[in-house]
């Protein structure tokens, strides 16, 4: 594949007049809009030794003095690592890792040596260095449930989970049906966070955390309350500091209540990680933090499981479409015999669709490619390619006039030329 010549692209507006009314923001809407000015207040720790306070750097030393004194022995010291960072040493590396523990523990040592002791034992004893290619029995859970894919703008690893699909009774009894399930389930969930942290870089300067997004859609809260409450004290005792951000999409009116009642026991570090989108915004969210060519397809995206067994993705170009409006995009510079393949995905779907191939020659008549048609919610990302006679250009129309609701949409595209051209 070759990329193609420039490309332009025009917008055709014809906007919906709706009168102005006055608007009550509901408590999950108040509570989104303090939960992204939260957001954008956090800032993720560098990692850099220098950027310390001196009463920081101070604990930092203090954590590694005690730790040299409790592992003397070079066994000991053998046994004191994690990630395949030994923690002694003086790496770099260990001090990122030292630093997630002190910043968990506001740079308490005590506390902090205390929570690194049970993390290395409870590793040692769940043997999480060496589980990430073990078989757990969870093929059909993986890319549904829980599974790493692609990566954030920043370059974080991306965990997605959902749990929707235990509301179906006989799947949630094949999981949870007792206490010997659930711990290998327990087990499995583990897997696919260290699967996420060994991805990291536990470098000062780089990217070392990794970005949370729960679909909270059909989740059933009550049936999956002790599983929930087991993940979270294994993550928050043994993975301090690895979630940059935690995304919750689909979230539905309950939501409010629960976050009510968790929040007093949330630090206000952890809160200002949050971000909430309600029900059907979830690819208007994601795309603020994740270019559309890595996000999955069903939150909105172009990326297939399978399209990560290839290398890096394709980029895509990102546009919106107004309620009321039709856009445009004029795809140029297509010779004749070239094969152009594309692919666009709507977030939130329900417009109309169509593509038309428009030749140079003004003597030639545009031929269309696609009839227009409805995108509905069900569909993936529209994949087609079309081969040309002739040179021209493809126009992809996306109509949203019918809408009153933005929608964000992404395309991409690649031609190939004919083995006769040049």
């Amino acid at each position: 594949m070759s990329s193609s010549s420039p490309m332009s692209f025009d917008q055709l507006k014809t906007p919906i007049t709706e009168p102005t009314q006055p608007y009550k923001k509901s408590f999950i809407t108040s509570l989104m809009a303090a939960a992204a000015l939260r957001s954008h207040s956090y800032k993720e720790d560098a990692y850099f030794v220098s950027d310390l306070k001196p009463s920081e750097q101070k604990a930092l030393q203090d954590i590694k003095d005690k730790l040299t004194a409790s592992y003397g022995s070079e066994e000991d010291r053998t046994r004191c690592s994690m990630w395949g960072v030994p923690l002694l040493g003086g790496d770099d590396r260990a001090d990122v890792i030292l630093l997630k523990f002190l910043r968990a523990r506001d740079f308490k040592v005590g506390e902090a040596l205390g929570m690194l002791g049970k993390c290395l034992e409870w590793r040692e004893e769940f043997k999480a260095d060496d589980m990430t290619e073990e078989e757990l029995g969870f093929k059909e859970l993986e890319d549904t449930v829980a599974y790493m894919h692609g990566y954030d703008k920043e370059g974080h690893p991306v965990c997605y989970n959902a749990y929707g699909v235990f509301k179906d009774r006989e799947m949630y009894e094949k999981v949870f049906g007792d206490e010997e399930k659930l711990k290998k389930f327990l087990r499995w969930r583990v897997q696919v966070l260290e699967r996420g942290v060994k991805m990291l870089h536990f470098k000062p300067g780089g990217v070392n955390s990794i970005i949370q997004v729960t679909d909270l859609k059909d989740m059933p809260k009550r049936e999956l309350r002790v599983a929930s409450n087991q993940i979270m004290s294994l993550f928050q005792d043994n993975y301090p500091e690895m979630v940059a951000r935690k995304i919750f999409i689909n979230v539905p009116w309950y939501f409010s209540v629960l976050y009510s009642m968790f929040s007093p026991f949330l630090t206000q570090r952890t809160k200002s990680k949050f971000v909430i989108s309600k029900e059907g915004s979830a690819p208007e969210t994601l795309y603020k933090f994740i270019r559309p060519e890595d996000i999955p397809m069903q939150y909105g995206g172009l990326s297939r499981p399978s399209d990560l067994q290839d290398g890096p993705p394709k980029p895509a170009s990102e546009f919106s479409i107004k309620g009321g409006e039709k856009v445009n995009i004029q795809i140029e510079g297509i010779e004749g015999g070239a094969t152009i393949t594309w692919e666009i995905v709507v977030g939130g779907w329900e417009l109309d669709y169509s593509a038309e191939f428009v030749p140079n020659a003004q003597e030639s008549y545009g031929l269309v490619v696609e009839k227009q048609r409805k995108m509905i919610h069900s569909e993936e990302a529209v994949r087609n390619s079309f081969t040309t006679r002739e040179a021209g250009k493809l126009i992809l129309s996306i109509d949203n006039t019918l809408s009153r609701k933005k929608k964000v949409a992404a395309y991409r595209y690649s031609v190939r030329k004919s083995a006769t051209s040049g």
